[in-house]
């Protein structure tokens, strides 16, 4: 089987611009209606670009330059890259100068005739094989072909572009000494024959090829497929016989088909996707489909005198398909012929009896953060260890510092330790770290197991390596992500949903200049070269300007003879706009640096200066760490932006000595009590003062500070109903400390005099209604717009309307009063997920809104009464942030609820259905009345649903699966276990179940099962009608099945539960008319309308024992 590039039925255009008459390239590329060609303008219909900020990275460990996908690009990235990494290709283009192909300066001059493709590529190559960025744009070349954003959001066939592409560059380069690039290297010729067996008159009419189609469904491999394409005859007798001119008669004859040339490249298509003729539907063939790394032609060449080395071809690019017919994904494995990256890979290695002075020793140590910082705290004594220490000994032990190697991908390192607490434990004021026991068991065996993963290099240099084929130098190329692979990885793109598509040779006699290895530099034209070196420039000037903007913290400096300790907290003297100082500074810079730079700022200092982090709290400024190690950077010490630094001599301000660290942080706390009246008794009126306390004081401390000798302390708590209760505290608990006791800063504390009466404060374990009950509820902006605060707190109660708590978020926001119209307030649960949104109309009792919750102000308008807000996903394995949102009526059925679901995810295709997501956070019950509206099927706002692929069955009828069951043992009893359907599959679609207790048998263990298909039955349909369509299913591997079996079938429902459950008078031995459970509907067996994949097992019915009940 072959194809043309012959009447493809797709439009291909003159790939030059001549203004005046300019054209629109590959618009309607896969579109089936091309009867009319849309005047395109060049530089038109482009999508908007947004500058980015950030310059691009630089190039990763592998030196070698991914290509960004615009959102449906993945084909063609795999297809340039392809093209890219065949030199010959690469550097035919380049020999094409400016005289022949024009420049881009040129491109708007009248009669100027500029062939923008061929440039377009040429400038693409030069930047993979140059620039010095992780991966290359192709939105200059899809504007070049005449793309709008619609397009480059859309995926194609790959199979399809490499041939309209390549049309259109031989329609490009008409003209120029390039014009017969595509068919010089990729040309080849097929010649088919028809044999006359009666005269041996031989007719032949010869085809043209770029690229062979072979079939891939019942074929094992490539050479199989191409010994029946060009070694297999066809013979025409019998009732087919062939007219022969000659003989001028029907004679018997063969036809046979042969190559006649071979191109230098050889690209094959593989036929993944085909047509099932019965279900009426696409399938991507996913068999095994194996293909060498070389290959020899030879054999299904015409007979030739020449050299067997001209037919062998070497495998260097493997074009790859993830996913369905319907969509998925391209990537590329591709061998770099000139050695241009640099080929690392991990290997195992394994190193008996390795010791931890070992590691500590090697060179190459593991790259793990979580090992290294282990072993560090295993050398320490008791292993405990300062964290600043910590980051300066990791810094000496691997040549760089936390922040430059893992912050990027682990984040700050005492994040890091936190996040690991089954290991470390940081001390209560994050200043020391140490190694729990079990961590430091598990370290040393960590460092004592003998297959440790090292990173080892390749280089190319190495004498003799280039002779091994299994040391090619292969990388999976997958967009902007360039990773090496092994050539046996190959192997694995054989078969699955993840499999070869496209397959590309090169004759291996195709030899390369010495001085193109490793030189990407060769080939490439002057100007060219000239252009990729100021573009080099201009991106280290930039990435320098952007370390130099992005590298300065701003800093706040509080010094401390402008403050005074009282209540708990630091406070400014006069003014917080006196004791406060803004500083800049480069955070590439040491604390040595940032401590000698306020001495010259403060000239007025005297004696010691210490810095130290501080945090502005309820009840003031409170100091935490103190900042050590004067050659540590501010990026190492984890300062952030806008961080507050106490400057101080680290022992007292004003004379008082200042508590630090988080264990005494100072909390305000809201106490309310009985007021005392004009004469000293105590009046019925509740009133609230602020009180600041250590957290690591004693509750009790409370009543001291009142001058209650005796009494009793009330916290508040929330009871299962939601409300608000007072909860007293044990005396015995008075010793805890605020913070053990669960005690926070705007916590409430209600005190009782023992001389008060417990009927004027509190009733039934409540407060009174004499209390004041006005709260708030803090509201965040998330409407992406800037404002000088992110959040703010509101005001409310429960009968406050959330319109109000809106508007006045906005204005307290200084955000812009458009927003009024159209944003929204939705819950922020405690995972930082956002809920529903809620109705402006609803209060916040209505709402049920919990006073001190945090809301979003997000951008849109809230859902009104008959529209429901859902939230959907695709599949079933719901990850926590992915699911998408909707806003829907709630009269809409579900199957257009299902088509709005899968427009606004991009999916294709009518084989989905939807399912409401249970309590379980699982897939539930699908929704099967596809006319019904959610309103009638109680879909409520806030509920998430599933877009699940697969098709329902019809109204009225189930889909069952099948499996074949035979026991292995002789005796024929089984006991029926939830456990049983769990087991392994083995070669055939035969399961083999675990020996386990419930198995059938109690000798042997092990029970078959095999799978013989889907049913759809209608759910009227009796059981005895159910087993007889269950007897027409096909049975595979000579296994008998029950078609050939004598015995009766039982059917089992799930895990080999019996269907349906027998008749109470064999419970008592007396067999049972056979009516009693056979002609009863499948429905009112227990199989329900809607389940799919109802598993059914079917087996012989011999004596066997169900339980304790007999058949």
């Amino acid at each position: 089987m072959f194809l043309s590039n012959v009447g493809l039925g797709r439009l291909v255009v003159l790939g030059f611009r001549q203004v005046g008459s300019s054209f629109r390239m590959f618009g309607d590329l896969f579109e089936e209606d091309y009867s009319s060609v849309s005047n395109y303008q060049y530089g038109k219909e482009k999508k908007l670009k947004t500058k980015a900020l950030e310059p691009p990275a630089p190039r990763e460990f592998t030196n070698l330059s991914g290509i960004r996908n615009q959102g449906g690009t993945c084909y063609l990235n795999s297809l340039l890259q392809t093209l890219h990494f065949t030199p010959e290709f690469r550097e035919a283009l380049f020999s094409l100068g400016p005289e022949e192909l024009g420049s881009f300066e040129d491109k708007d001059k009248p009669d100027a005739k500029v062939r923008i493709i061929p440039l377009q590529l040429q400038r693409l190559f030069a930047q993979l094989l140059l620039l010095d960025q992780d991966a290359a744009s192709t939105e200059d070349l899809t504007d070049s072909f005449g793309w709008t954003s619609n397009e480059e959001m859309r995926q194609h066939d790959v199979q399809e572009l490499n041939r309209i592409l390549f049309s259109a560059l031989e329609t490009s380069l008409v003209g120029t000494s390039g014009h017969d690039l595509i068919n010089r290297l990729y040309h080849g010729t097929v010649v088919n024959q028809v044999v006359c067996k009666e005269c041996k008159n031989v007719s032949e009419k010869q085809e043209d090829f770029l690229d062979l189609t072979v079939a891939v469904k019942n074929v094992s491999g490539l050479e199989d497929a191409l010994w029946t394409m060009y070694i297999e005859e066809e013979v025409f007798d019998c009732d087919n016989l062939y007219h022969c001119g000659t003989c001028d008669r029907l004679v018997k004859a063969t036809k046979s088909a042969k190559l006649r040339k071979l191109p230098p490249f050889l690209t094959v298509s593989l036929l993944r996707f085909n047509f099932d003729f019965v279900k009426r539907e696409r399938y991507k063939e996913t068999s095994c489909y194996t293909f060498p790394v070389r290959i020899n032609l030879k054999p299904f060449c015409e007979q030739s005198d020449s050299d067997d080395l001209e037919y062998v071809y070497d495998l260097f690019s493997v074009i790859i398909h993830k996913g369905g017919c319907y969509g998925g994904h391209y990537h590329v494995y591709i061998k770099d012929v000139d050695h241009l990256g640099n080929w690392q890979f991990q290997e195992e290695k394994s190193k008996p009896d390795v010791t931890l002075k070992d590691l500590q020793n090697e060179e190459e140590i593991d790259d793990d953060p979580l090992i290294i910082l282990k072993a560090i705290l295993l050398q320490e004594e008791n292993n405990v260890i300062p964290v600043d220490q910590l980051g300066q000994k990791l810094l000496k032990k691997i040549g760089t510092s936390w922040n430059k190697k893992y912050r990027k991908q682990c984040g700050p390192l005492r994040k890091f330790l936190q996040l690991h607490s089954q290991i470390f434990l940081l001390s209560s004021d994050e200043s020391t770290v140490s190694l729990l026991k079990n961590g430091s068991l598990q370290a040393e065996s960590d460092f004592q197991r003998n297959d440790q993963h090292i990173f080892k290099t390749l280089t190319s240099e190495s004498p003799g390596l280039n002779d091994r084929p299994s040391c090619s130098h292969w990388f999976d190329i997958n967009d902007s992500k360039v990773q090496p692979i092994k050539e046996k990885d190959i192997e694995r793109q054989f078969q699955g949903k993840e499999s070869a598509y496209m397959l590309f040779y090169r004759k291996s006699q195709l030899q390369r200049p010495p001085e193109a290895r490793a030189n990407p530099r060769y080939g490439i034209p002057c100007h060219l070269l000239n252009e990729m070196d100021a573009a080099n420039i201009e991106l280290q000037t930039k990435r320098a300007e952007w370390d130099s903007t992005n590298s300065n913290l701003e800093l706040r400096l509080h010094l401390g003879p402008h403050y005074h300790f009282f209540n708990g907290a630091l406070h400014p003297v006069v003014s917080q706009a006196e004791s406060v100082w803004d500083l800049t500074f480069d955070k590439r810079k040491t604390l040595g640096d940032l401590r000698q730079s306020i001495f010259q700022l403060l000239e007025f200092w005297e004696g010691d200066m210490v810095l130290s982090v501080a945090k502005f709290v309820p009840a003031g400024l409170h100091v935490y760490q103190m900042l050590d190690g004067d050659d540590l950077t501010l990026c190492e010490l984890e300062i952030a932006d806008g961080e507050d630094l106490f400057v101080w001599n680290g022992v007292e301000v004003g004379g008082i000595p200042i508590p630090t660290g988080s264990d005494c942080e100072p909390l305000l706390l809201h106490v309310l009590h009985l007021a005392t009246s004009s004469e000293g008794g105590r009046c019925p009126r509740l009133v609230e003062s602020p009180h600041v306390f250590p957290s690591n004081a004693e509750v009790g401390a409370v009543l001291t500070a009142l001058a209650v000798p005796v009494g009793v302390l009330f916290i508040s708590a929330t009871d299962p109903a939601g409300e608000e209760d007072w909860v007293a505290i044990p005396e015995e608990d008075l010793k805890k400390t605020f913070r053990e006791q669960g005690l926070r800063n705007q916590s409430s504390v209600l005190v009782q005099d023992s001389s008060d009466d417990n009927s004027s404060l509190l009733t039934q374990g409540k407060w009174f209604t004499g209390m004041n009950e006005i709260s708030w509820l803090q509201v965040q902006n998330l409407c992406e717009l800037e404002s000088e605060e992110k959040q703010v707190k509101v005001s409310a109660t429960v009968n406050t309307v959330v319109f109000d708590i809106r508007i006045k978020a906005i204005k307290e926001l200084k955000l812009m009063k458009e927003l009024a119209e159209n944003s929204c307030l939705r819950p922020i649960d405690r995972n930082g997920k956002l809920l529903r949104p809620v109705p402006d109309s609803y209060t916040v009792k209505e709402a049920e809104l919990k006073m001190g919750s945090s809301l979003g102000l997000c951008p849109g308008k809230a859902p009104t009464s008959s529209q429901l807000f859902l939230f959907f996903t695709v599949g079933s394995d719901v990850q926590p942030g992915t699911e998408m949102e909707i806003i829907v009526e709630e009269t809409v059925s579900v199957r257009d609820c299902l088509k709005l679901m899968l427009e606004k995810s991009g999916l294709l295709g009518d084989t989905w259905h939807l399912r409401k997501m249970d309590w379980c956070y699982e897939a539930g019950e699908p929704l099967c009345e596809e006319d019904a509206t959610l309103r009638e099927l109680m879909i409520c706002s806030g509920d998430t649903l599933l877009l699940i692929e697969g098709k329902l069955p019809p109204p009225g009828f189930l889909k069952v699966s099948v499996w074949w069951y035979q026991p292995g043992g002789p005796t024929g009893h089984w006991k029926s276990h939830p456990d049983q359907m769990h087991g392994t599959p083995s070669p055939g679609g035969v399961w083999r179940a675990a020996s386990t207790q419930g198995a059938p048998g109690d000798l042997h263990g092990e029970v078959s099962l095999l799978y013989l298909g889907d049913l759809e039955i209608s759910e009227d349909a009796t059981v005895a009608e159910l087993k007889s369509q269950v007897r027409l299913l096909p049975v595979a591997h000579g296994s008998g099945g029950p078609a050939s079996s004598s015995h009766d079938l039982v059917l089992l429902l799930g895990a080999c539960r019996p269907l349906p459950s027998l008749p109470q008078s064999l419970d008592r031995g007396r067999p049972a008319p056979r009516q009693a459970f056979t002609s009863q509907p499948a429905a009112a067996q227990g199989i329900q309308t809607g389940k799919e994949n109802r598993d059914l097992l079917r087996a012989p019915s011999e004596r066997r024992k169900f339980g304790h009940h007999k058949q």
